[in-house]
């Protein structure tokens, strides 16, 4: 290649980090952005608790969900605050658990009860942004979920790893629950194709 042709290409490689930097730092200004939002007043609409039993875990890419019975927020509505004291994670809740919601925040798993109703809640994360510190909680810690009705306080009783399809983790216990959702392993180049699951039951601030 010719020092004329060199020059180009060095020009085109400077022009695509320049556009990858540019990218990465928006995407962290947005996520820095939606986590400094204050817990909005009562949804006006709210979902029945019921969840269907078809599809996948939340993951690295977007998953069809299916439709909700009801009308539900519209996605990326936030919805609260996860607080998690012993890893130091505080994450804005939103609604959806699609790629851009994810983005910018946790979200709240379509078709699973929203915060203070009956039922298991599911909240997704990525592995690599929000939820990174996920994979150090263990058992006994507590959880708190922040809406503007009240502060609901959870204790982890269980962390595990399922297959995408396990769906089942997101079926109501005998008592309220919150089940978190990220992929696995937290290390993975690519598409992680295990998903990480921690489940808490609820210990303060009942429904």
């Amino acid at each position: 290649m010719t020092a004329a042709g060199l020059r180009r290409l060095e020009r085109v490689l400077w022009a695509i980090g320049v556009a990858l930097a540019a990218w990465c730092a928006a995407l962290v200004i947005e996520a820095r952005f939606f986590k400094t939002l204050p817990v909005p007043p009562p949804a006006a609409t709210r979902g029945d608790g019921t969840r269907g039993t078809s599809g996948e875990l939340p993951g690295d890419a977007s998953t069809p969900r299916p439709i909700r019975p009801r009308p539900a927020p519209a996605a990326g509505t936030v919805l609260g605050k996860l607080e998690a004291p012993s890893i130091h994670l505080a994450a804005t809740v939103l609604e959806g658990s699609d790629d851009a919601t994810l983005s910018r925040g946790a979200g709240h798993i379509e078709d699973t009860p929203f915060p203070g109703d009956n039922g298991n809640v599911g909240i997704a994360g990525h592995r690599d942004t929000t939820f990174r510190a996920v994979r150090n909680l263990r058992p006994g810690d507590e959880l708190d979920l922040v809406t503007a009705e009240r502060t609901f306080h959870y204790q982890i009783t269980r962390t595990f790893i399922v297959e995408p399809t396990d769906v089942y983790v997101l079926d109501p216990g005998p008592a309220p629950m919150l089940t978190l959702v990220t992929c696995y392993p937290f290390e993975y180049i690519g598409h992680a194709p295990h998903r990480y699951i921690v489940q808490a039951v609820l210990i303060d601030g009942a429904p």
